[in-house]
């Protein structure tokens, strides 16, 4: 069950500064506010409509004080045509298997995530995470929440994806796959297969977080066209220019 909630009576606090992980030399601060059980999936859909992303139970967006990087990406789905490098990624992964579950964490995902984080983010901060804590990232969502897998011709996890359902698309909150299988582009085919599942539940957007311009991790969602960014509280065209665009709105009748 779920309840209205009011943001009005929405509590918020924000982070000490700490060094950037996308941009070197910049500090980053966020402001956050805790997801009710019972009113979180309308806060989550609500704030994430507004620029805010979800980890666990806390829901955030960034409050730097000198800097406006970050940026909220959704890929218009129906418009979305993969473009011959996404088709060949698309036939390369035609093997694979989904399987949309509900939220609940297994050995097999968490040795799975082991070996992505051990690969590519080593020294991050989700390195020395042990299984209860992967229970508690999984389980404990005060959000509609689903897990999806991806499973070879042997039944073999290679991929998996924790996914945010909002009233206007899906949001990928964190994936991972098998190191291992790089030939396979997993990153790219999740999100492409996103888009397809967006589109055959009839649902507009397809929600990938921040997107940082002169970040080289942030590069690959900038692929994904045509997509929105959520500047001055409008969301506008990926190449559009926000001034003009947002004076447009706002003088529409």
């Amino acid at each position: 069950m779920t309840r209205p909630f009011d943001p009005s009576r929405l509590q918020f606090y924000v982070t000490v500064p700490a060094p950037c992980p996308y941009l070197d030399g910049q500090m980053e601060r966020k402001i956050f506010t805790q997801l009710d059980p019972l009113s979180g999936p309308h806060l989550n859909d609500y704030l994430t409509h507004s620029g805010f992303r979800r980890s666990q139970n806390v829901i955030y967006r960034p409050a730097c004080e000198n800097c406006r990087a970050c940026q909220s990406l959704r890929v218009v789905t129906k418009e979305f045509i993969p473009n011959k490098g996404f088709r060949r990624t698309l036939r390369k992964n035609a093997d694979l298997k989904r399987e949309i579950l509900e939220p609940y964490a297994t050995r097999e995902q968490y040795a799975l995530l082991q070996a992505y984080l051990s690969f590519r983010h080593p020294d991050g901060g989700m390195s020395a995470m042990e299984f209860h804590n992967y229970e508690i990232m999984v389980e404990e969502c005060a959000s509609r929440t689903i897990i999806i897998e991806y499973r070879n011709a042997e039944h073999i996890l290679v991929a998996c994806v924790l996914v945010d359902e909002l009233s206007d698309g899906l949001s990928m909150v964190y994936s991972f796959f098998d190191p291992e299988l790089s030939a396979r582009s997993l990153g790219n085919f999740m999100i492409l297969d996103h888009i397809n599942l967006c589109n055959h539940n009839d649902l507009p957007y397809l929600y990938l977080g921040y997107w940082v311009k002169n970040s080289p991790k942030m590069n690959y969602k900038s692929r994904f066209k045509p997509a929105q960014l959520l500047k001055r509280g409008h969301w506008i065209g990926f190449d559009e220019d926000p001034i003009s665009t947002i004076d447009r709105v706002q003088a529409a009748p």
